[in-house]
């Protein structure tokens, strides 16, 4: 987590921008939020946010809820994209003024024309590409990957997606890009090159399964209304 931290306020901070790193510990066990105290100690830009273990999506949109920035851009602790795209993604959003082709929520993709994956086992990259059907087919069409964990959305989008999510889990991306496509926000998809990190806490199997549940929670949702 130091290491992050640095890595980011390092590009960041070289960037022509103003920024606010949140650091959302998920009731972590281990020395995680302290880590995270001493680097917010030496830079104001740092920020720890303590949850309670809930998930990720619960993590994730407690950050983006609090976020005061025009743009909201999350990622994985292991940044497993190059630094650029922490400034790439928020420029094709369409504010601070609306820009002729902008969108209000960019996500990363590995998959598409130009996208790389470095070091992924082929039986996880097997996986991800049929949990990804069965979502074109249930829940989100016509999006090539709604799991990498890069994606950014502008203030105004954020407020409103991360405030209707239900979700808690591995599959909240899934329910934000259908929120998305409801509220008709212009959602872009924009390749990258990710490398896989084997130390990740994500169990292929398990989580799999869980995150296909959430697919047809997010259907139920729908058809019972709660999103409207």
């Amino acid at each position: 987590m130091p290491r992050t931290l640095e890595r980011v306020l390092a590009y960041l901070g070289d960037q022509p921008l103003s920024f606010e790193i949140l650091a959302v510990d998920d009731g972590s066990s281990d020395s995680t939020a302290e880590l995270v105290k001493r680097v917010a100690a030496r830079d104001e830009r740092v920020r720890l946010i303590r949850e309670p273990h809930r998930g990720k999506g619960s993590a994730v949109r407690a950050g983006a809820l609090v976020a005061a920035g025009r743009a909201v851009i999350f990622t994985d602790a292991d940044l497993s994209h190059p630094d650029e795209e922490l400034s790439r993604l928020p420029a094709l959003l369409d504010n601070p003024a609306p820009l002729r082709g902008g969108a209000q929520v960019v996500i990363a993709s590995r998959e598409g024309t130009g996208a790389h994956r470095v070091g992924e086992p082929g039986y996880r990259h097997l996986m991800g590409r049929v949990f990804n059907l069965f979502v074109r087919l249930i829940a989100v069409p016509h999006v090539q990957d709604t799991q990498c964990g890069l994606k950014c959305f502008t203030r105004e989008a954020a407020r409103e997606l991360f405030g209707g999510q239900t979700i808690e889990g591995f599959g909240f991306d899934v329910e934000l890009l259908f929120l998305a496509r409801k509220r008709d926000y212009r959602v872009i998809e924009v390749p990258i090159t990710w490398r896989h990190v084997p130390a990740s806490r994500v169990d292929p199997l398990r989580d799999t399964l869980r995150m296909l549940a959430d697919v047809l929670r997010v259907r139920l949702n729908d058809l019972l209304g709660r999103y409207d």
